[in-house]
């Protein structure tokens, strides 16, 4: 995995920042960070919104409650050297940072550990920590709940306790009692308030793209419950209290322009499998002249002109929801303009696209309508025909099999996908079997599945990738210019992936 970080300047922040977690999942720390977040903003903050691991959904309703793009914290798939660097990059400019953990404050990446969890997310950002407590169906045990999860890291700093779900005065005083001998101050107390549940389905919270005014209501209740019951002043005292972050920010420029060159130009790809005698490391080398030392952001100030940039359609809208904003980001830094488009909306790609983009999102729940755009369906498969550049992950990967529940698709690849039973979840490590438009043969990469459907077969005579862990197989397909599959990945770990995405659709 790359460590790039950022500029090679250092600095030291002291962004005012909390994180928000919680005992497990359910407990309420979506409600509390997105409600924080928006009284906050209310008060007239600059609030940068955070989540801690690969979530997706989550950071739809940060956005909305900050008006601010929500970022994604995850030590799994960039790694814990990036966790500072992406915090900074996200929080340039603001008052106050939230970030939002995952499941419970100490559980992370299967079996690695701390890898990942809240915890180790709020050490590497040298945060203090407020616990968010279902207290429904307990009184003087939450005691030695908070005492427990105060006591067993040294290095987590839990600073606070949020009670939450808490049926009465009489219940709110027993539980106050309770933690007088606790030494973690009580910072907060929500009732059960019906009007601030957000509804879910399959894989968790109805995404705010596809229930906008729904959603601004369900954050207004969430802010006016914090606004009510927690004391924002002393969150205040408390984010301020955070050690000071040294080192720069991420920047997306800086590591592309330092990231490997890709091959130049870039060969016709999916054609046949990998050499195995051309790893990452001979392929970067090999490489390293072709460029003559000018990135993707070079002026000619440097000796080097900087070309134009390519139009890149990015798939948004209600379907396909799921974007890391750095995506967009590298994209722009390596030389791309990134223009979004609607498959359920729009029958035509946007006028000059050279590459495609299309991320994960609910189109088994959109079947009928994405379906129904025939046209669209059309340009996509012409579009790949033609050896473009595509990157399908899960969602874009279903969107172009043959159908989905036995609606047509785009056809582009030789594959079926159904909903299923069955969950998929969870983090892969993985590397790249074949050179596609993403990535050459070789290259390592960490990503997440998440998904209840699946496609058969589930790999194409050219996989995408060969996971490591936690079983060894093949998924994914690559063909002409086309990487598609199931798993997310975050490519601020592996910057070059940008790079040789926008340098492919030059060449295309």
């Amino acid at each position: 995995m790359s460590s790039s970080s950022s500029s090679s300047s250092s600095s030291s922040s002291s962004v005012p920042r909390l994180v928000i977690a919680a005992p497990a999942s359910g407990s309420g720390k979506t409600t509390v960070a997105t409600g924080l977040m928006a009284a906050l903003a209310a008060r007239g903050l600059a609030v940068s919104p955070h989540k801690v691991g690969p979530d997706y959904i989550d950071p739809g309703y940060h956005a909305l409650a900050t008006g601010r793009v929500g970022r994604n914290l995850d030590a799994y798939l960039c790694g814990p050297e990036l966790i500072g660097p992406l915090f900074l990059h996200g929080a340039r400019g603001c008052d106050i940072a939230v970030v939002e953990g995952v499941m419970g404050l100490y559980d992370g990446a299967g079996a690695e550990g701390e890898l990942a969890s809240t915890a180790h997310v709020a050490k590497l950002l040298r945060a203090p920590v407020v616990l968010v407590v279902d207290a429904s169906s307990q009184s003087r045990s939450v005691a030695a709940l908070v005492h427990g999860f105060a006591s067993w890291d040294p290095e987590v700093r839990v600073g606070g306790v949020i009670l939450n779900k808490v049926a009465s005065d009489r219940h709110e005083e027993l539980l106050r009692e309770a933690l007088d001998s606790a030494g973690v101050p009580v910072m907060g107390v929500l009732r059960r308030v019906a009007q601030v549940d957000t509804p879910s389905r399959h894989l968790g919270l109805v995404p705010v793209a596809e229930r906008r005014a729904a959603a601004v209501e369900a954050v207004a209740a969430m802010a006016a419950q914090v606004e009510r019951g927690c004391d924002l002043e002393g969150l205040l005292g408390l984010a301020r209290s955070a050690g000071a972050l040294s080192g720069a920010a991420w920047d997306a420029a800086e590591v592309v322009a330092s990231s490997p060159p890709p091959p130049l130009p870039v060969p016709t790809l999916g054609a046949a499998p990998p050499d195995p005698r051309f790893g990452p490391e001979r392929a970067s080398s090999s490489n390293a002249g072709r460029a003559g030392g000018c990135g993707p952001a070079s002026t000619s100030a440097g000796g080097c002109s900087r070309p134009q940039a390519v139009r890149v359609a990015v798939a948004g809208g209600p379907a396909f929801t799921f974007s890391y904003a750095e995506h967009a980001e590298l994209l722009a830094a390596a030389g791309a303009e990134v223009v979004p488009f609607d498959p359920l909306r729009d029958e035509q790609l946007p006028d000059g696209t050279r590459g495609l983009v299309i991320g994960g999102g609910f189109p088994e729940v959109y079947a009928a309508e994405l379906s129904g755009n025939e046209p669209l369906r059309k340009a996509i498969g012409d579009f790949a025909l033609s050896g473009a550049p595509v990157a399908a992950e899960c969602a874009g990967l279903l969107y172009l099999c043959r159908e989905l529940d036995g609606q047509p698709m785009c056809g582009v690849l030789d594959a079926t996908g159904r909903m299923s039973e069955r969950l998929t979840l969870g983090y892969r490590d993985a590397v790249a079997v074949s050179d596609s438009s993403l990535a050459a043969a070789g290259t390592r990469m960490r990503g997440h599945e998440f998904h209840r459907t699946v496609v058969e077969p589930g790999s194409g005579a050219a996989p995408a990738w060969g996971v490591r862990a936690p079983q060894r197989r093949v998924e994914g397909f690559v063909q002409q210019g086309v990487h598609a599959s199931y798993l997310h990945t975050h490519w601020a770990a592996q910057p070059g992936v940008a790079r040789r995405f926008v340098e492919r659709c030059r060449t295309s």
